[in-house]
C-alpha cells in the first residue's frame, strides 16, 4: 500500500499500483471513499490511524469488486461508520440485478459483489457529505456516483475517468489498462456523466485507477473528444451494418 497526501484534505492509498481508495479529512473524521478489494480492511485502518482520525463514513463510487471488496470487513470492524452508496446502485449490493424500464438495457459488465452489509444512508444526486457533494454519474454502473469537495474543488471520479495508462473517459479502450472499459455498462450515458464532470471545472482529479491529475481540464477535455470520436465510429458502423442487411 502506498500512501500520497494531495492538497490539505485527500489522502490517496494506492494497492498493487492500480487501485485506489481515498480518505477526505472532516473536522469529526475521515471520509473514506471505496474499500479496494476484499483482504484491504487491515491496511485501510492502518493508515486511518496513521493519519491520527477515525473513519466516520464509508462511501461507495458503484458495488464493482474492485471498490466494494473490503467493505463487510470494515463495516464488521468499525460498525459505528455510517456506509453509504447511490440508491441505485444498492440494489446491487442486496443481489437485485434488474434494471428499471427507463435505463438502456445493455449488458452488466464488470464484477457485481453481494454484501451483508446494508447502506445506512441512500445517495442522490446533489446530497452533502460533509464537504462532498454527490454527483450522479450513471455510465460505468447505473448507479455510479462522484464527488467533489467544495472547499477545494477536488473532483473523486470513481471509475467515471481513469488516468491509469492514460486519461479516459470510462468506456474508452485503453490498451495499457483495458479494465474499467471492458467493465462500463453504457458508454453513451458514461460520456454524457464524462461532460458533466468536466464542467464542474474540478482543480484536481481523484480516480480509481491511476494517479491523482491537478489542474485536469485540459486533459478531460482530450478524453471526452477521444471518446465522443470513437463512438461517433461506433454509431456509423452499426448504421452501415444495419442498411447492409436490409
Amino acid at each position: 500500500m502506498k500512501v500520497t497526501k494531495h492538497g490539505d484534505h485527500l489522502v490517496k492509498l494506492t494497492f498493487m499500483g492500480v487501485m485506489n481508495c481515498y480518505f477526505v479529512r472532516e473536522d469529526d473524521g475521515l471520509t473514506l471513499i471505496d474499500t479496494v478489494i476484499e483482504g484491504r480492511a487491515p491496511h485501510i485502518m492502518q493508515a486511518a490511524q496513521s493519519l491520527g482520525q477515525p473513519i466516520k463514513r464509508i462511501v461507495l463510487t458503484h458495488d464493482h469488486v474492485d471498490h466494494v471488496g473490503s467493505l463487510d470487513a470494515l463495516h464488521e470492524a468499525l460498525p459505528d461508520a455510517e456506509v453509504m452508496i447511490s440508491a441505485r446502485d444498492a440494489r446491487f449490493l442486496s443481489g437485485d440485478m434488474s434494471m428499471d424500464d427507463d435505463e438502456p438495457k445493455d449488458k452488466l459488465r464488470g464484477g457485481y459483489v453481494l454484501c451483508k452489509t446494508r447502506p445506512a444512508r441512500l445517495l442522490h444526486e446533489g446530497d452533502r457529505i460533509g464537504s462532498l457533494e454527490v454527483i450522479a454519474t450513471p455510465g460505468h454502473t447505473p448507479g455510479h456516483a462522484a464527488f467533489i469537495d467544495v472547499r477545494d474543488r477536488t473532483l473523486i471520479a470513481g471509475d467515471a475517468f481513469q488516468t491509469q495508462g492514460g486519461v479516459a473517459v470510462s468506456g474508452t479502450f485503453v490498451p495499457l489498462f483495458p479494465l474499467p472499459a471492458l467493465a462500463t455498462w453504457h458508454k453513451p450515458l458514461a460520456l454524457a456523466s464524462g461532460r458533466k464532470l468536466r464542467a464542474l471545472e474540478p482543480s484536481r482529479l481523484a480516480v480509481g485507477h491511476g494517479p491523482v491529475l491537478e489542474q485536469p481540464l485540459a486533459a478531460m477535455d482530450r478524453a471526452i473528444e477521444k471518446m465522443a470520436r470513437a463512438l461517433g465510429r461506433e454509431e456509423k458502423a452499426a448504421q452501415t451494418a444495419t442498411s447492409t442487411t436490409r
